[in-house]
């Protein structure tokens, strides 16, 4: 009975891909941005580009979990920029998508241990009663781990594009767009699907 309720109560998608969109934005920039003599231009782009996005939410206390890590990530990125010398930093410079990618996924899946993260987005687009139901919950478990797996795959993808430069758009470009899109259908998709299959088994 509960499930049932639960999963026809919310009109509302049990988490939006607005939200985690904007959220996922400065991952993105840097993504598209960072290279061996770039990166630290796209390190200060992708901070710039956390404050403004994540600023009005976090004014009236809203702290999300992968805001807050990327504000912090490029922060040390640019702070690293300043103080070191570019010999220092070659590591870096060549990883530096492995790196952003792999500290994605790393948040993504860890969040499944506690609260998961597209859940933060989806409690902005659900009433209140259904936060602790079984059908929010497990679309919310899915969801965060099929991002968690999307940016896990773009790790691997970016970590080939270091070590096959030939191949550098195919693992650089096309893998991540396609793992991009294939996690926002997903996202759109899935709770509506689900949903429905809960009412149709308690029917």
């Amino acid at each position: 009975m509960a499930q049932q309720t639960a999963a026809k109560a919310p009109a509302k998608k049990p988490v939006g891909t607005g939200g985690i969109f904007f959220s996922f934005a400065p991952w993105i920039i840097f993504g598209v941005i960072a290279s061996p003599s770039t990166w630290e231009y796209a390190a200060l782009a992708a901070l710039v580009a956390s404050i403004v996005l994540s600023g009005q939410d976090m004014l009236h206390g809203r702290l999300r979990v992968l805001d807050m890590t990327g504000i912090v990530f490029f922060a040390v990125l640019s702070v690293l920029a300043l103080a070191l010398g570019r010999g220092q930093l070659a590591w870096l410079e060549t990883y530096a998508q492995v790196v952003s990618n792999g500290l994605v996924a790393v948040v993504a899946l860890g969040s499944l241990l506690t609260d998961p993260f597209t859940a933060q987005y989806a409690r902005e687009q659900t009433r209140r009663e259904v936060w602790d139901s079984p059908v929010f919950r497990h679309v919310n478990r899915v969801l965060t781990a099929v991002w968690g797996l999307a940016f896990a795959l773009m790790t691997v993808s970016t970590w080939l594009a270091v070590r096959y430069p030939a191949q550098d758009d195919w693992f650089n470009w096309v893998v991540p767009v396609v793992l991009l899109v294939a996690a926002v259908k997903f996202t759109e998709r899935y709770p509506e699907s689900y949903k429905a299959r809960v009412v149709r088994a308690g029917a």
